[in-house]
């Protein structure tokens, strides 16, 4: 049978209702080949993972995630999990009789449900549609005919409305997972028939109403999760039937009352998580008699009482969370018998008494317990001091015991904790010194000891931990210096030094640390000019205020000039030059003063700097009148496309490199000296803005890593790839100089400014890109991304103001592949000389085993998106909180608010399916897993399909 037979069928099959499957008299002719043709007609695949596909075979089993029957070749297995495919599920699935299962989860799946998927291939056992981007509702008669189905699974998706009724039909289902949706409405009575069913997860939907007592009849329930929900009520005791229960997940809802007594009956249950709901009275004793507990939540209740002893049975126990209740009396001994626990947390609670001796004391003889790798026993009102036992805990990790009413200085064991990543001991009576041992806590990442009594001075062991990023020492009473080791610890993001007494002036090497965001010194005795770059470029006077000594803009105070004493001499005075001596005016007898030596070494001194200052004066005029006489630079020249000519001679003259032209480049020299022509600084160096050839603008960037460039030879290498690069969206490099202490790169001037200031300095606040500009600001930044990975150049910086736009606002990547023109340096180098601002750089760069690959670009390129629909900036500084735009947009797009992160500005005149599936591209690309990106041809593809969803990708043009 010819291709056009075959795409009539085809057309027939999928735009008409499907009559009884047609039994064709030719042998190649396949129902199964038809359908999954069909299937594929309306997807778009950006990793040809179907290419195999072919409507030519006469059958499908050899096709890329297709599995068959052995005898009979018809399609028994779909699977296509993570395949990137987009589009709609179509009508040409319908064809497949013999499908048992059918698997399309982690996909870009959008559009509706088919409502008869099910009752129409009646032999289908799993289902899974999960993690996609599939809407709307599905039907009350859904799950009608659904005998055969095991597994059905639509977690991850939007879908919307009430469960259908009919999923009370499906006698054989195992495991329904519909969490992560927008269902709402009560639960549908026909679950609680579902006796087959194993496992229930409905959580983070809309779901409200009681649970109901008909719970018990699902007696072979192994696994429930209902969290995240608005059910309300009462626990029902009924739960204690399903005694095969290992796992049960009922946190973040309304649910009121006591603990059911029957809940000691579920004895194989492992996991029980009842947090952050309205359950009070007091704890039952029998709480020890579930053994095989291993993780018990009960966090953010209203329960009182003590903490029963009973929990010492439970020696199982991994995880125990009472915080956030109204627990009075002391934490139980018996505790210290659960010795596999490794994270307690009873915080914000009423406890009293000494901190338990089985933690902090010494001659611990409970040794399970030191497995522990989270402790929080904060916002109680424990007292006394801390142990010096707690040296023990090798394997912890984080330790709060802040806003308690501690005494006593901090233990020096603190160094034997090499694996303790946060210690706040804040809000305590503690005092003493900062141990110098603290140092050997190298693993720490946050130092919080505010609001103490410390004395001393700060220890300059504080630079071993290297990988330190909140460091938070206020209201306390430290003296001395602020450290220069400071300075080392390049991970720094927040220093709160405020309300102490220290002295001194600051380091100037804190100025290097890139990440800094906050750095509040206020209320100290410091003095002297503050550093010079990064953070304190812009630092606020309120985070200086308090230091009478400090000086510079900041704090409007003009620093003293550093000059030498002034020479005074006796003005009542006059001079014998026949004696060389002094005579005092009117002095009777004209008696002789003799000059002391020291005064006689000054006035030589002050004679010898003036002779000298003349004689420069002299010689800088002469040789300025030399050099105008000359050319106007020193530069040598050298025109082409080949780039390679090196016609300087003078040893102290430099290379210039114009990669088509000679240019007159002269006249624009002056613009290096001069400030008013300065564009803007990066991590590379400054950017100037001169004319060349007849007033034709160029932008100048003068790097400023000179001690980190290559050699010469290296150096022309590299710079001469990048000229040869050619994107309508890449910056051009026009060309290069060069002498072993200066290097410029030349490249073309773009008028319409960067992307930040349009996003973030607009006057007024008012921005001038429509959504369509911004659109195609992402579309455009995308094709260069890709088009130079292509080239295997990483970027290495992306951000706002890497992105420049030309007088029609078409988009301009800049600054890339500079990272080539450096040796091979440590990431951390990279970090802090490329990455110059907050917000988009990849996790991965912190991580020394991880490869640093284009997926950098793809994490950068994430946040610009999120920047560019959102119009915020990566990282904002509140009054007393710090936004990180893609935890933000992250949150609200699992709300189900992710409309409304879009900016203001636009005013509602953007179209909310395209700005939302933007967003969700965002938040793909600034994934914490690099392999969970997509790379950047799939991220051009993805947003072509948004912009153009029902017609070809090549309606936006080519990359």
């Amino acid at each position: 049978m010819n291709k056009v037979s075959i795409f009539t069928l085809l057309f027939l099959s999928v735009v008409l209702p499907f009559p009884p499957p047609v039994r064709s008299l030719d042998p190649p002719l396949n129902d199964d080949v038809l359908g999954l043709v069909a299937f594929k007609s309306d997807l778009r695949d950006p990793d040809q993972k179907l290419a195999s596909w072919n409507e030519d075979d006469y059958t499908p089993c050899a096709w890329n995630g297709v599995k068959c029957h052995p005898r009979t070749n018809r399609v028994t297995e779909l699977t296509l999990d993570g395949f990137s495919l987009s589009g709609r599920i179509g009508r040409g699935l319908l064809q497949l009789q013999s499908l048992h299962k059918l698997s399309l989860s982690n996909n870009n799946l959008t559009g509706t449900v088919n409502p008869n998927l099910i009752s129409s291939l009646g032999s289908l056992k799993v289902v899974d549609l999960s993690g996609n981007g599939l809407s709307g509702s599905l039907p009350d008669g859904f799950f009608r005919q659904c005998g055969s189905l095991r597994v059905f699974s639509v977690a991850e998706n939007k879908l919307t409305g009430k469960i259908p009724v009919s999923v009370g039909s499906c006698s054989s289902l195992a495991s329904l997972n519909l969490s992560s949706n927008r269902f709402s409405g009560s639960m549908p009575l026909g679950i609680w028939s579902l006796n087959t069913l194993r496992s229930l997860d409905l959580s983070r939907n809309e779901l409200e109403g009681e649970l109901g007592t008909k719970i018990g009849r699902l007696n072979n329930l192994r696994a429930i999760d209902l969290s995240r929900n608005r059910l309300s009520g009462p626990i029902p005791s009924e739960i204690g039937s399903c005694m095969l229960l290992k796992s049960v997940d009922l946190s973040e809802n309304s649910l009121s009352g006591n603990l059911p007594d029957t809940f000691q009956q579920l004895s194989l249950c492992y996991y029980l998580n009842l947090g952050r709901n309205l359950l009070d009275g007091e704890v039952p004793k029998w709480i020890g008699e579930m053994r095989s507990l291993e993780s018990l939540d009960l966090s953010m209740n209203k329960f009182s009482g003590e903490v029963p002893g009973s929990i010492g049975n439970l020696l199982r126990l991994k995880v125990l969370n009472f915080s956030g209740n109204g627990f009075i009396g002391s934490l139980p001994d018996s505790t210290g018998n659960c010795i596999s626990l490794m994270a307690l947390d009873v915080s914000g609670n009423l406890l009293t008494g000494k901190l338990p001796v089985w933690l902090f004391q010494d001659g611990n003889s409970t040794g399970g317990v030191k497995k522990i790798q989270v402790l929080d026993l904060s916002c109680n009102s424990f007292s006394g001091v801390i142990g010096a036992g707690f040296g023990g805990l090798r394997d912890l990790q984080g330790l709060n015991l802040s806003r308690n009413s501690l005494t006593g200085p901090i233990p020096s064991t603190i160094g034997d904790l090499k694996h303790l990543g946060v210690l706040d001991l804040s809000h305590n009576q503690l005092n003493g010194t900062v141990p110098k041992e603290t140092g050997g806590a190298v693993s720490l990442e946050e130092l919080r000891l505010e609001n103490n009594m410390l004395e001393g001075t700060i220890p300059s062991s504080i630079k071993n931990c290297s990988s330190l990023q909140s460091l938070i020492l206020s209201h306390n009473k430290l003296q001395g210096a602020i450290p220069p080791e400071m300075a080392r610890l390049t991970n720094l993001q927040e220093v709160d030094l405020s309300f102490n007494d220290l002295t001194g002036t600051l380091p100037k090497q804190l100025a290097n640390l890139g990440y800094l965001h906050t750095f509040n010194i206020s209320h100290n005795h410091l003095s002297g000019e503050l550093p010079a770059g990064g953070l304190f470029n812009g630092i606020s006077p309120d985070s200086v205020s308090g230091n009478q000594g400090i000086c510079g803009a900041v704090v409007n105070k003009s620093c003293p000039a550093v000059s030498p004493k002034p020479i005074v001499l006796n003005p009542n005075a006059t001079f014998d030059p026949d004696s060389g001596e002094a005579t005092p005016l009117g002095a009777v007898g004209h008696k002789r003063i003799l000059l002391s030596i020291s005064s006689l070494i000054a006035i030589s001194a002050a004679a010898a700097i003036v002779v000298g200052v003349i004689a420069i004066t002299v010689l800088n005029l002469r040789v300025r009148a030399t050099t105008v006489s000359r050319s106007a630079v020193p530069i040598a020249f050298s025109g082409g496309d080949d780039f390679s000519r090196s016609p300087t001679t003078d040893s102290n003259s430099g290379k210039l490199v114009m990669f088509s032209g000679e240019p007159d480049f002269s006249t624009g020299t002056h613009a290096l000296l001069n400030k008013d022509c300065e564009l803007g600084r990066g991590g590379f160096g400054a950017v100037y803005r001169t004319v060349i050839r007849d007033e034709y603008p160029v932008a100048i960037k003068k790097l400023t890593v000179s001690s980190l460039v290559k050699s010469q030879e290296e150096f022309e290498r590299e710079v001469k790839k990048l000229g040869k690069l050619r994107h309508t969206n890449l910056v051009k490099l026009e060309g290069y100089y060069w002498t072993t202490s200066l290097q410029l790169l030349i490249y073309e001037f773009l008028s319409g400014g960067s992307l930040y200031k349009h996003l973030h300095e607009a006057p007024g606040g008012s921005s001038t890109l429509s959504w369509n500009d911004r659109f195609n600001v992402i579309l455009g930044t995308a094709k260069c991304l890709a088009y130079l990975h292509q080239s295997n150049i990483i970027h290495y910086n992306i951000k706002s103001s890497n992105v420049l736009l030309d007088s029609s606002g078409e988009p301009k990547v800049g600054d890339y592949g500079l990272a080539r023109l450096l040796p091979m340096l440590d990431r951390y180098v990279l970090s802090s000389k490329i990455q110059s601002a907050l917000g988009y750089m990849a996790p991965e760069f912190a991580c020394r085993t991880v490869k640093i690959t284009e997926k950098c670009d793809v994490y950068g390129f994430g946040v610009l998106v999120l920047e560019v629909v959102t119009g915020k900036k990566p990282v904002e500084y509140m009054e007393d909180d710090v936004v990180v735009l893609c935890d933000m947009v992250r949150e609200a797009l699992e709300d189900g608010r992710a409309e409304e992160c879009v900016d203001m500005r636009l005013q509602g005149k953007f179209p909310v399916e395209e700005a939302v599936a933007v967003i969700k591209l965002g938040l793909i690309c600034t994934s914490q897993v690099p392999s969970s990106r997509p790379h950047m041809g799939e991220a051009v593809n993805i947003l072509r399909m948004i912009r153009c969803p029902s017609g070809s990708s090549d309606e936006l043009g080519s990359s």
